[in-house]
């Protein structure tokens, strides 16, 4: 068995910008798990499955996302849940709601995978620390961000599908939408 997570995955440019972020909390507060996963919005929370099953969830999301066409998605600044997540928040975006509801549906629905229906409402973020950010350290760390500036657009054009190595979290595949960012550019 394997851990899995579906997701959008940031552009390197922003990824290392969040990096950044994610980098200050490791040395102030050793907060960890942020670091683990490139910078990311979650559809499927983390799963385990067998890994015989990898190449139908791959063959699914590619049929999943190949209707969807490119969006831009934007950051506003930093939000919290507490006492113990600290993340780079997103705008309220209805295509973004669209393709996690229709990546949720289709593979809850089609009951070969072991992914579980999420029981909180989808509230996109990009988290910066979680698990590892303590209770005693969040009023701290949260000062830090609470009135900190972050706004910055791209254009969203696919999902990737990410596996745990024991340690980390690596992209082992990226379904494209319909039409790229590059077909886009090249039609204007």
């Amino acid at each position: 068995m394997e851990m899995y997570f579906i997701a959008q995955v940031l552009p390197p440019a922003l990824n290392e910008k969040i990096l950044a972020f994610k980098q200050f909390m490791l040395e102030r507060f050793e907060c960890r798990v942020g670091l683990k996963s490139p910078a990311h919005i979650t559809f499927i929370a983390p799963f385990w499955e067998d890994i015989g099953k990898e190449d139908s969830l791959i063959a699914d999301l590619d049929h999943i996302s190949r209707p969807h066409f490119p969006f831009y998605i934007n950051t506003i600044n930093f939000g919290a849940f507490k006492p113990r997540t600290i993340f780079v928040d997103v705008m309220a975006n209805d295509k973004l709601n669209e393709l996690k509801s229709s990546i949720e549906s289709q593979l809850l629905n089609s009951k070969k995978y072991s992914i579980k229906s999420e029981g909180r409402p989808f509230k996109p973020h990009i988290t910066i620390a979680t698990r590892d950010l303590y209770k005693k350290n969040f009023s701290e760390a949260w000062s830090y961000f609470e009135n900190k500036q972050f706004n910055e657009q791209w254009m969203a054009d696919s999902v990737s599908i990410l596996r745990h190595n024991k340690k980390n979290w690596d992209v082992i595949h990226t379904s494209q939408f319909a039409i790229s960012l590059e077909q886009i550019i090249q039609n204007h």
